[in-house]
C-alpha cells in the first residue's frame, strides 16, 4: 500500500556492545571517524572531553559509558555521531555506524513497562528488524542531560 510508504520514518542505526539502537536521522547532523578528543577537567565520567567538528567545539559522550557498559578502546570502525536536538549539539561514540534505514511507524513499539532508570529515560521505542531488535533511542532526551557540561 502507498499509505505505508508515506508512514515510514528515516534512522541512522549504530552498535554498541553488540546491540543494535536507532536515531530519527532528522537529529544527526554527521557522522565521522574519531581523530582527537580534547579531555575536559570535572567532566562526568561519560563526557570524554571535547571535540572540533566542522567549526564548531562539541562536547563527546561515550555511550558505553553512559549505559553503563565497558569502555574499550577506541578502533578504525569507532564512529563520533553528531546530534543537534533544540539548542544543543552533542557528539555520541558508539562501536560502529554504517546504517540507514526507513522504518514503518506501525512497527514502532513502545519500551516495556518493566524497564526503569536510566534505560527507560532515554528509550524511545523498540523495532524488530528481520532477526534483530533495535532500541530507539530518544535524542531530545539523550541531549537534555544537566551532567553534559559544554
Amino acid at each position: 500500500m502507498l499509505d505505508n510508504l508515506n508512514d515510514s520514518e528515516p534512522f541512522i542505526l549504530f552498535e554498541l556492545a553488540g546491540t543494535t539502537y536507532a536515531l530519527r536521522s532528522y537529529f544527526v547532523q554527521q557522522m565521522e571517524m574519531i581523530e582527537q578528543i580534547t579531555p575536559v577537567p570535572n567532566a562526568a565520567p561519560f563526557v570524554e572531553g571535547v571535540v572540533f567538528s566542522r567549526g564548531q567545539v562539541i562536547p563527546a559522550v561515550n555511550l558505553r559509558v553512559r549505559f553503563g557498559l565497558e569502555k574499550i578502546p577506541y578502533n578504525p570502525r569507532t564512529r563520533l555521531i553528531v546530534i543537534h536536538a533544540g539548542s544543543r549539539t552533542v557528539g555520541v561514540i558508539a562501536d560502529t555506524a554504517r546504517e540507514f534505514i526507513s522504518v514503518p511507524v506501525s512497527t514502532i513499539q513502545p519500551p516495556p513497562e518493566a524497564i526503569s532508570g536510566l534505560s527507560s529515560k532515554y528509550l524511545e521505542g523498540i523495532v524488530t528488524l528481520g532477526e534483530r531488535l533495535v532500541l530507539i533511542l530518544n535524542a531530545e532526551e539523550l541531549l537534555n542531560s544537566a551532567e553534559i557540561e559544554e
